[in-house]
């Protein structure tokens, strides 16, 4: 060939979309293709295809494969002067290089695509039958279901059939084998065959109609006894034959193998015995089916063997499928099996998972499930199979907006397209979009995009995955603002009933109250209802998430209500990605944060704070600064506290909100935070709020108190003439930086008279401190109390509210008791003056970490002391494993363990002389005084039980030191602690599990020498 003529041929081949024109050029010169070579028709033919390289390699090899010269003529000429032929056997082969192989092992079958006539483009089952019907051995079965596969491909690659029809094919083509498999292993053993009736009940994608080129085949096998057949010994045949018909599906041979036939659908999956009879069936759906076997059964098709009994069991559990919706957590259990699936993607697949990826096509399959099984119960014409099917029904019904649903079906065939043509390619099962260029281009030419195949490729890809993330959650959400918001009337909508319906199913337990908030948020065209409308079906989906929609959405209204006329609110939820997820968590987490933000509702703005830092507590130096300036402004003490009150409430509701969130995560960024951190994160916050707090009401009292006895609040104040210094010791949680949200702030005063001051007049003064401090820290408010309670002073209830620091020494020389040496382990100064604290400090650490450690008997004194309050103290009908701080395994197990170490040991291991607990746990585990076991237990407890009791007080908006008996408050709180709907028993069966090791470790530790 001369070099100008190559040229011309390279040329050609380059401009017919040829990738490779060097190798076509070298396949074209050869003896067998010198005649399509010179053929425009055929050319232009292999230049249409998805592949053109591809379908000239599979075209050479089938014409290789023709025994005989003659035998590559006839398909040459038959090629040339058929169209439809040509269209579909190089398009195959330019999809397929799996059925280019299956052809050039059986030369012959491209003949099945010779005849085009109407009868031929929508086959049947009875049509695929009589194709499967001389295969009398799986070899011979799996050839002829690759000629089958062949003619719904071609007519599939060709555009002849749509998305949906081309599955509807496969699904029928699957259906027919089963009966051909089922057929041949009844022939194996007719003995087996005569003593049973088998039905084969297709599930999953093959009984909904909608199979892909390469899947499992869902199945579910139902069988009776023959008349007068013993049934155990009809159910031992029916598993044979069951067992034996899947074989010949699944099994490789050497002409490949089929598909895999899963049984693992059936009750108790792969545990449960294959066969069970229609009344084992209607047994275990009854009594132990979970939310996700009824979805399952919404597929549930009579395919193969006894159709009648098939018939049966469809008829018999149809009921059961309906009922599913008014389970409890129906809709939970649905979303919590669809996080699942994604959270199971490798982490370097989930940006190519086409099917189970986020905006992929099960996400779409969910969604559809979810809303057919909340109204199919009512409405019958919601019950199909088909995911298409179901979601035009459902548009025509009200139940989806019609433009959503259309959006989702155009999504939905795209994607599906996609998968089929990257199964097509190799037969394989995947739903991984490829990463070579040059699968791209293929798949993006075999979708018709042929300017620029990978880029438009992935531009539509991404685009409609935007779209299903985008509507599938919310699918479920708009129709009910559609139904109230009542903007088109012309449009079908959500009836009163059917909106009830599914507010009842998402966990309202008053849908008339919910549907009232819709309305007042949604309706109307102003500006702020528009917004509404766009927020609120994200919004309805995270309070459905929660154990409370109900107050998720009253407290939303509200909040809205207070700020709906602030121009930044509305804002900040559309704009800012977390804030809005963030708000639906607090809002339906439990009464204490909501309750905080009704009286601050500006607060708000800390939840939109891109990178975190909103909700970040800040620091004990910066609180206290805001709130001394805060009270410097202020009138009277009166003013002073209550500006206080004011920074605290805005603070409280700061760290509740960080740990709402912190346990619940966000969609974009899933609860990871370790639970120990949220426990320091609340202790360290709360306790220093309270000392900020402290440290104002104290600058209060001082510039404006009364220096005369009888006359609080008169004005005036000493100024800076307070004879005497002052300063608050906190002891407990207080001084451990431990405090809950609803803790007491256990506390001492002391004072010292300054130089030259009269020590009456200096004494005198300081009480009148004390008292005015504890006088407006008790005025009446609405925000959660801060109570001051001095009853760990000297002589306790009986002694003086303030000492001098002499009288602390002299006291502490001569009359101090073994349990005040271990309540001062968490003595710290917290507000006044710093020198006074600090020398209050060196004053009691020779108390508190005693030279040489405890002797026998004061080790002795604190067990009694331990014994004699868990027999007194816990509260009567209390269930002591169930009590946090005083039940065996809580809070104060822990706590006097740890004490005791310190008391024991703390001269010589410095890091014991900690006022934290987890600290000092650390640092006996670090000197060898437990080991990392036990330390790890004890730890566990702890962090659990002041995990308890913090959720408590999130859930209820008042302290307890037990789990809630009402069953939402308890579900509240299991999800404060990250267990979902349904869980709660296991909340328990952990708290129980997790105190009992740790009573262990306290008992060895504690009780023995």
């Amino acid at each position: 060939m001369t070099p100008g003529r190559r040229s011309s041929t390279f040329t050609r081949l380059l401009r017919h979309g040829f990738t490779d024109p060097s190798a076509a050029e070298r396949l074209l010169d050869g003896a067998g293709l010198s005649a399509v070579r010179d053929d425009p028709v055929l050319l232009d033919a292999l230049g249409a295809t998805a592949d053109p390289d591809l379908s000239l390699h599979g075209l050479a090899a089938l014409l290789e494969a023709q025994p005989d010269p003659t035998a590559r003529r006839v398909l040459l000429d038959t090629l040339r002067g058929s169209k439809p032929l040509r269209d579909r056997l190089l398009g195959v082969l330019g999809a397929s290089t799996a059925l280019a192989d299956h052809l050039a092992r059986h030369a012959g079958d491209w003949r099945a695509l010779v005849t085009y006539e109407p009868r031929d483009l929508h086959p049947g089952i009875a049509k695929f039958e009589r194709g499967l019907a001389e295969a009398a051995d799986p070899v011979a079965l799996r050839v002829a279901y690759r000629r089958c596969l062949l003619s719904i491909a071609a007519r599939d690659v060709c555009g002849t059939i749509d998305v949906a029809e081309t599955a509807a094919e496969l699904a029928d083509l699957a259906t027919a084998t089963l009966r051909r498999a089922l057929a041949l292993a009844a022939a194996a053993a007719p003995e087996d065959a005569a003593l049973c009736r088998l039905a084969v009940v297709a599930m999953g994608k093959c009984g909904g109609n909608e199979l892909n080129y390469v899947s499992d085949v869902d199945v579910i096998f139902v069988a009776e006894a023959a008349e007068g057949a013993d049934e155990g010994k009809a159910l031992r045949a029916a598993a044979r034959l069951a067992s034996h018909m899947m074989r010949i599906c699944s099994e490789t041979t050497v002409e490949g193998s089929i598909w895999p036939v899963d049984a693992n659908l059936r009750p108790e999956g792969r545990n449960g015995p294959l066969v069970r009879t229609l009344s084992s069936h209607l047994a275990y759906y009854q009594r132990w089916a979970k939310t996700w076997e009824f979805q399952a059964l919404l597929k549930a098709r009579p395919v193969a063997g006894d159709l009648e009994l098939g018939a049966q069991y469809v008829a018999a559990v149809g009921p059961l499928v309906w009922q599913a919706a008014e389970r409890e957590n129906f809709v939970a259990d649905v979303q919590k099996m669809r996080r699942r699936v994604v959270e199971n993607i490798p982490v370097a697949e989930v940006e190519r998972e086409l099917k189970l990826g986020p905006g992929g096509l099960r996400d779409v399959e969910f969604a559809v499930q979810l809303l057919q099984l909340v109204h199919g119960r009512s409405d019958a014409s919601l019950r199909s199979g088909s995911t298409l099917e179901a979601l035009r029904a459902l548009a025509g019904g009200g139940y989806v907006g019609r433009a959503d649903a259309a959006q989702l079906e155009d999504a939905y065939r795209f994607l599906r397209s996609m998968e089929h043509r990257i199964q097509l390619h190799r037969l394989r099962r995947t739903h991984l979009v490829p990463e070579s260029e040059a699968d791209q281009r293929r798949l993006g030419r075999s979708l018709g995009l042929r300017t620029d195949p990978v880029a438009e490729l992935n531009r539509e890809w991404k685009r409609h995955a935007a779209v299903v993330r985008r509507l599938h959650e919310k699918l479920f959400y708009r129709p009910l603002l559609d139904a109230v918001a009542q903007l088109a009337p012309g449009e079908a909508r959500l009836s009163p009933e059917a909106a009830r319906e599914r507010l009842v199913a998402l966990g309202y337990a008053d849908p008339a109250a919910a549907l009232r908030h819709l309305e007042a948020l949604a309706s109307g065209v102003s500006r702020k209802a528009a917004i509404q409308r766009t927020l609120l079906p994200v919004l309805l989906g995270w309070f459905a998430d929660s154990a409370d929609p109900d107050a998720g959405l009253l407290n939303f209204r509200k909040v809205s209500d207070a700020l709906g006329r602030t121009p930044w609110y509305l804002r900040l939820l559309r704009d800012e990605g977390a804030a809005a997820e963030n708000l639906a968590r607090v809002l339906s987490a439990g009464r204490l944060a909501p309750d905080l933000l009704m009286r601050a509702p500006e607060a708000v703005a800390l939840l939109g704070d891109g990178d975190g830092g909103g909700l970040e507590p800040r620091p004990r130096a910066q609180l206290e600064q805001e709130i001394l300036a805060a009270a410097g402004r202020a009138g009277s003490g009166e003013q002073a506290v209550a500006a206080a009150r004011g920074v605290r409430r805005r603070e409280l509701f700061r760290t509740a909100a960080a740990d709402i969130v912190g346990s619940y995560g966000t969609e974009a960024q899933p609860a990871e935070a370790d639970q120990g951190e949220l426990v320091d994160l609340v202790g360290g916050a709360v306790s220093d709020l309270t000392a900020a707090t402290l440290a104002g009401t104290l600058r209060a009292v001082v510039r404006w108190g009364s220096p005369r006895s009888g006359e609080a609040g008169s004005g005036g104040g000493w100024g800076d003439a307070l004879p005497t210094r002052f300063a608050v010791i906190g002891m407990g949680r207080f001084g451990g930086h431990e405090l809950g949200y609803g803790s007491d702030a256990d506390v001492l005063f002391v004072h010292e008279p300054r130089d030259g001051a009269d020590e009456r007049e200096a004494s005198d003064a300081a009480n009148r401190v004390v008292g005015e401090m504890r006088r407006l820290l008790q005025l009446p408010s609405a925000d959660p109390p801060l109570l001051i309670d001095a009853d760990l002073r000297p002589e306790g209830k009986s002694g003086p509210l303030v000492r001098t620091l002499k009288s602390y020494e002299a006291y502490y020389r001569r009359w101090s008791l073994v349990w005040e040496s271990q309540a001062l382990l968490r003595a710290e100064p917290v507000a006044g003056d710093e020198d006074l604290g600090r020398r209050f400090v060196e004053l009691i650490d020779p108390l508190r970490y005693p030279e040489r450690g405890l002797g026998d008997e004061a080790v002795r004194e604190i067990r009694r002391l331990k014994a004699r309050m868990e027999s007194e103290r816990l509260p009567r009908g209390a269930d002591p494993k169930l009590h946090t701080k005083i039940g065996p395994g809580g809070l104060s197990d822990v706590e006097w363990t740890v004490q005791l170490l310190q008391l024991r040991h703390g001269w010589e291991v410095p890091g014991l002389r900690t006022t934290r607990t987890r600290q000092a746990l650390t640092a006996a585990r670090e000197a060898g005084l437990i080991s990392a076991e036990d330390a790890g237990i004890l730890d566990e407890a702890w962090v659990l039980a002041t995990r308890v009791r913090n959720a408590v007080m999130l859930v209820r908006g008042r302290a307890g030191d037990t789990f809630p008996s009402h069953a939402r408050e308890l579900a509240a709180v299991g999800r404060c602690l990250g267990y979902g709907p349904g869980h709660v028993g296991d909340m328990l069966d952990a708290y129980r599990r997790t105190a009992r090791r740790a009573r262990g470790v306290v008992e060895s530790l504690f009780y023995q020498d």
